[in-house]
């Protein structure tokens, strides 16, 4: 081959111009959610030592609760095998799997935001117009979630330390494997998708999918050693055995897979158009099911919420099967029965833990609506949302469209995730529905805030995932913690009735759902009267 031939393709520092620029950009975008949802993630993890030597003081109650989970698969399908009795390994059995996921969703949002969004918004187009290589928008993304990755990995290596450097440095490089293992299987799938919501949405999937198959692995077997748990990086994860021997070699498993889905993302990318993609969106009609403004909010969001309503259906079955296992684990462990009970009501410990996981699992729905909220957000930045107000559809009516899909689909998840508990739990399916339903009101209310900023202050709209980390972080760690009521009482979950086994209080549910109905009307006052976000 001549070398005229090579001299067609630009060198790799032009195909990287603009990148450090880039990188600060996304990082100046992302200064609110990336901080927010770190920390949290952070918390987390350096609460639990604390929290569990409260619970497990003394090395005999740590010895029986690692025998007892060597013979609750239920359990370890949960959480994880126990590998040592160290308040370190407990830690990393206890908040590790969780931890990994949550950095996972973290980086795919981060690189997802920054690739497909950006050419799906047109932007990138425009910054493509100027100095800027064909490779630096994809490595720039790389690179702010490689910063998330490793600001929590610094975190939590800081913060164990005391219960041994070696375990500390491993459980943070394996969070950050888990997460830019995550983050380069985003930027494949940006590559493939024509739409970052179904982006975020396949990626997701995978997640899933590696969550399904640790669980599968784990209850089969109490050391890890599955085929199943060793298919999923979150396998990985709890093999490298942090504080337990620590496993070293398994940091090279993350860095290969990351290399290679790096590598497969850089060669995708190099072979396909700017704004185009490998699997192209199927065009629909533009009249009939389409031609209300409820129908293309639908269309535009129900993929998603088929993905969260597929899960939390799952979730429901699995944690309702682990409601009797749950109780055995505990046994007469006083602490573990108070945190239980502060966070389900002062009742059996079964009941208790039902209304923990249907409290859980609507503290996971408020994330939905916000999500579901934000799509107003994107349709009106990406300029979309115009060309449909320019017809004969108002604000309002648009706006409600998708209001609709968000407030009903968090209605649907909570069914679903009830419809779960009652069926793997196989008793008492009305008082578990009741459970999981009575959480609406608190979901809606984190929904209205969302509406509310975006109605008053859209560049400020984003900074609701703030608040969902912030409620979060309440309802999770907070009853650990054992933190004030009055700090526990920020949350709207924190004024819910706990069911089952409590008694239904009807006052503070009206007060929360009136709260959300004001929320939104005064958001969708603000849209009205403001100009559109460009």
């Amino acid at each position: 081959m001549s070398a005229a031939a090579f001299s067609v393709r630009p060198p790799s520092s032009r195909r990287l111009a603009g990148t450090g620029t880039l990188v600060r950009f996304a990082l100046r975008r992302d200064r609110l959610m990336i901080p927010v949802w770190v920390g949290v993630n952070a918390l987390m993890v350096l609460s639990m030592p604390n929290t569990l030597k409260g619970l497990y003081g003394t090395p005999a109650e740590r010895a029986d609760l690692v025998g007892r989970m060597a013979t609750n698969p239920s359990l370890r399908a949960m959480v994880g095998p126990v590998f040592g009795d160290s308040l370190g390994a407990l830690t990393t059995w206890r908040a590790g799997v969780y931890a990994g996921a949550l950095a996972a969703v973290v980086s795919l949002l981060v690189v997802v935001r920054h690739t497909r969004d950006e050419e799906e918004s047109g932007r990138q187009e425009l910054v493509a117009s100027g100095m800027v290589g064909r490779r630096a928008p994809l490595t720039a993304a790389l690179l702010a979630a490689a910063v998330a990755n490793g600001v929590l990995a610094l975190v939590v290596a800081a913060g164990l330390a005391g219960h041994g450097a070696g375990g500390a440095v491993a459980f943070g490089l394996g969070l950050a494997g888990v997460g830019m293992l995550f983050a380069t299987t985003a930027a494949i799938v940006a590559q493939l998708t024509e739409s970052a919501r179904l982006a975020r949405g396949l990626t997701a999937a995978v997640l899933g999918a590696a969550f399904v198959l640790r669980a599968a692995g784990d209850s089969a077997t109490d050391d890890g050693s599955s085929p199943l748990t060793w298919a999923s990086p979150l396998g990985w994860l709890e093999n490298l055995r942090p504080f337990a021997g620590e496993r070293w070699w398994v940091l090279g498993l993350f860095a290969g897979a990351a290399l290679l889905q790096g590598a497969v993302a850089y060669a995708l990318a190099g072979r396909r158009d700017l704004g185009m993609s490998f699997l192209p969106s199927r065009p629909g009609p533009a009249a009939g099911r389409l031609g209300g403004a409820g129908a293309l909010a639908w269309r535009l969001q129900r993929g998603g919420v088929l993905g969260w309503s597929t899960g939390f259906l799952l979730a429901g079955l699995v944690y309702g099967g682990m409601a009797d296992g749950a109780a055995e684990l505990v046994g007469d462990n006083e602490g573990a029965r108070e945190i239980f009970q502060r966070m389900g009501g002062q009742t059996g410990l079964t009941d208790a833990f039902l209304a923990t996981m249907a409290g859980m699992l609507g503290l996971v729905a408020a994330l939905f609506v916000v999500a579901s909220v934000l799509r107003l957000h994107g349709e009106e930045t990406s300029g979309r949302a115009e060309p449909v107000l320019a017809g004969a559809v108002g604000r309002l009516r648009w706006a409600a469209g998708h209001l609709a899909v968000a407030f009903g689909g968090s209605a649907l998840l909570m069914l679903l995730a009830g419809a779960g508990l009652a069926l793997g739990h196989g008793e008492r399916t009305g008082a578990v529905l009741g459970a999981c339903l009575v959480q609406l009101p608190a979901v809606w209310v984190v929904g209205g805030v969302t509406v509310l900023l975006h109605g008053l202050v859209p560049r400020a709209a984003p900074a609701a995932w703030g608040v969902a980390g912030a409620v979060l972080l309440i309802g999770w760690v907070g009853p650990a913690l054992d933190v004030p009521q009055a700090v526990l009482d920020l949350s709207p979950f924190g004024h819910l009735p706990k069911l089952p086994g409590g008694e239904m209080a009807w006052p503070p549910v009206l007060f929360l759902t009136a709260l959300a109905a004001a929320l939104v009307a005064a958001g969708l006052a603000g849209l009205r009267r403001r100009d559109l976000t460009t």
